[in-house]
């Protein structure tokens, strides 16, 4: 069951003055006419935009290449998958029958299409500033841990790290289920730690997807009982 996007807004902590823009920002071409490409069109430029001022700040001696390089990796189709799923987007996506039944909601293409248009849709409805500050909250993990070298740490090993730095066991990860065919298989993976009593799960279509996506979900899990 599709959940309503109205929902959505209050986790993300905004009150669209037009939610059916909001809608709009979350019904992929599949559904019809009236869908969020023009949206993702925009929200593209202004993410480009955002990130870039932001590098350029960040990073006052680096070359035209190495900024290049670093908003590439921000703002490149894989980034852009996992902070949807971070906001867990995929629970709030209008489908056409044939995406919903495909999976559509757990593609990287949608997903990533997805932010995008949100953005978009956030900007028309409260301005650049606005867009500026969910951009860079979004990824603010991200960018944090950009070097000029273009390198920029994975779950995996930001997790490790975290563990290693507080003397605690390293995660264990388990596979829960394997399904579909050989040529398209979906892993279900578990991430176990000391630090949290419940497991965070992780989906991919290989199983070191579906590792980086559990890990993600754990660190997500740590940063929210820190805030709580």
């Amino acid at each position: 069951m599709i959940k309503p996007v109205s929902e959505l807004a209050r986790r993300l902590g905004h009150t669209f003055s037009n939610e059916s823009l909001f809608e709009l920002a979350l019904t992929h071409r599949s559904c019809g006419n009236r869908n969020n490409e023009r949206l993702e069109f925009l929200g593209d430029s202004i993410l480009n935009f955002v990130i870039a001022d932001d590098l350029y700040q960040r990073f006052p001696g680096a070359r035209e290449g190495q900024l290049s390089r670093l908003r590439a990796m921000m703002v490149k189709g894989e980034t852009l998958a996992e902070v949807a799923r971070e906001l867990n987007f995929g629970d709030y996506l209008r489908l056409g029958s044939g995406e919903m039944k495909s999976g559509g909601f757990r593609r990287d293409s949608i997903l990533a299409d997805s932010v995008e248009a949100v953005i978009g849709a956030i900007y028309l409805d409260a301005g650049l500033d606005t867009a500026r500050g969910f951009i860079l909250r979004w990824f603010e993990a991200r960018l944090n841990s950009l070097d000029l070298e273009g390198s920029v740490k994975d779950s995996k090993t930001r997790l490790q790290e975290f563990l290693q730095s507080r003397r605690l066991d390293l995660p264990e990860y388990e596979l829960v289920s394997v399904e579909g065919e050989a040529h398209s298989q979906t892993f279900h993976i578990r991430c176990h730690i000391s630090l949290q009593p419940s497991p965070t799960e992780g989906v991919g279509s290989s199983r070191r997807q579906a590792e980086q996506e559990a890990a993600r979900a754990m660190l997500v899990a740590i940063k929210q009982e820190a805030s709580a």
